[in-house]
């Protein structure tokens, strides 16, 4: 009897063997996942604050209020500078400044030529037009030497309101005509700036005045008594003053708008005709010592010019950089 228990039991352990070896494979049941509730905070994260209560800003390190840094401290608390505003302020600063641009146009140790064409504005009864030259060395960036030229002979031209005038009055005004001048001169440039033209250019200018002294060579036009009387050019010291414009298009071209007044003495036709006959047998209308008038005149002569200017070299370097 008990060996068919004990029989029974060793039959009973060798079946389950197999599934207990089978059973070695099996993993755990895996945890049921937790439900993720937007409306609650990370874990690690500080609980979102009530819509009717203020968000308080992390104080930065030092105990210093929000100093204009604040967005970034909401942003991330952790990432939130610790910078004193103050001694940043009062630090100093090594940086260059520049409160004024440099020159467009720079003028020191160059030449210019400037060709030009003169009109005459203060004579209403002889006109004196001509083509002109003046060459300029700059010696610094405002003060200039050079000389200048003009040429008439061939050009003088009688008005309208002189032949107008001598026609009906019958009268006959001393009137003289010009050959050529020459200037040496001294030009400084007091001003020089920039304006806004055409919407969309920006131009440079300057403003440069002058004065020198020269040559001019004049001689009277016959009104009075042209049957006897002819003269020659006779060359008179004169003074030139005058002051300008210059609109610069690039480093090197512009243009350019000047008043001149050539001061000299003149001599004037002698209005009156002699009469008689000298020693010499001729009649005295025909002595040249009486076709002058006595004494000289005191004459000024207006001139615009119109023309441009070149800058020579056309390319150049700051000595200090911009």
């Amino acid at each position: 009897m008990n060996q068919a228990r004990v029989g029974l039991l060793v039959a009973a352990a060798l079946l389950a063997l197999p599934a207990a070896a089978s059973a070695q494979g099996k993993q755990p049941a895996k945890p049921a996942e937790k439900e993720i509730n937007l409306d609650e905070p990370a874990e690690g994260q500080p609980a979102e604050a009530p819509a009717d209560q203020p968000v308080e800003t992390p104080t930065p390190e030092g105990g210093e209020e929000d100093t204009g840094l604040g967005d970034i401290c909401k942003i991330d608390p952790a990432a939130c500078p610790t910078i004193d505003m103050e001694k940043a302020a009062a630090r100093d600063i090594g940086a260059q400044m520049y409160a004024v641009q440099q020159i467009y146009a720079l003028r020191n140790h160059r030449f210019e030529i400037n060709p030009y064409f003169g009109l005459t504005m203060n004579d209403q009864f002889v006109g004196h037009p001509g083509p002109g030259l003046a060459v300029n060395w700059y010696i610094t960036n405002v003060l200039a030497v050079g000389v200048n030229g003009n040429f008439y002979a061939g050009l003088n031209t009688n008005s309208d309101f002189n032949f107008q005038t001598s026609r009906a009055a019958r009268v006959g005004e001393p009137i003289t005509e010009y050959a050529w001048n020459a200037n040496a001169n001294f030009s400084y440039v007091p001003a020089y700036g920039k304006f806004a033209g055409f919407s969309d250019f920006i131009f440079h200018y300057d403003v440069y005045v002058l004065a020198g002294v020269g040559a001019i060579s004049t001689r009277p036009i016959a009104v009075i008594d042209p049957d006897n009387r002819t003269f020659n050019y006779v060359p008179k010291i004169s003074i030139h003053v005058g002051g300008g414009l210059r609109i610069f298009f690039n480093r090197w071209f512009a243009a350019m708008f000047e008043v001149s007044d050539y001061i000299f003495f003149d001599k004037l036709e002698n209005p009156t005709i002699a009469e008689g006959i000298g020693p010499d047998g001729r009649l005295l209308a025909q002595n040249e010592d009486t076709w002058l008038a006595e004494g000289v005149s005191f004459t000024n002569h207006v001139q615009a010019q119109v023309g441009f200017s070149v800058f020579l070299p056309f390319t150049w370097e700051y000595r200090l950089p911009k």
